[in-house]
C-alpha cells in the first residue's frame, strides 16, 4: 500500500477507534439532519406564528385593561373623570 494512503488510513482509524460501526454509517445522515435542523430553526425565528401573534396581541390588550383599570382607579380617588387617552397604545 502506498505511504500516501496509510498514513491517512491509520490516522482515520486511531479518530474512529472509539466509535461503533453503526455510529460511523450514521455520521453521515446526523450531520445532514442537523443542517436542515439548523435551516429551519432560522426560518422560525424569522416568522411569527399565529399562536404567537395572539399571544402578543393578548398581552397588549391585557396591558391596556391594567393601565384603563389604575386610571379609573386614580380618577375615582380624585374624583374627577378618567383620561383614558393615557392608554391607548398602536
Amino acid at each position: 500500500m502506498p505511504m500516501r494512503v496509510a498514513l491517512p488510513l491509520s490516522l482515520l482509524a486511531l479518530g474512529l477507534a472509539g466509535c461503533s460501526a453503526a455510529d460511523i454509517v450514521t455520521l453521515p445522515v446526523k450531520a445532514a439532519s442537523t443542517a436542515v435542523g439548523a435551516a429551519g430553526s432560522a426560518v422560525d425565528a424569522v416568522t411569527t406564528s399565529q399562536a404567537e401573534a395572539d399571544q402578543k396581541l393578548g398581552r397588549k390588550i391585557r396591558k391596556q385593561e391594567e393601565c384603563m383599570g389604575r386610571e379609573q382607579k386614580k380618577a375615582r380617588k380624585h374624583d374627577r373623570e378618567p383620561d383614558y387617552s393615557k392608554c391607548e397604545r398602536d
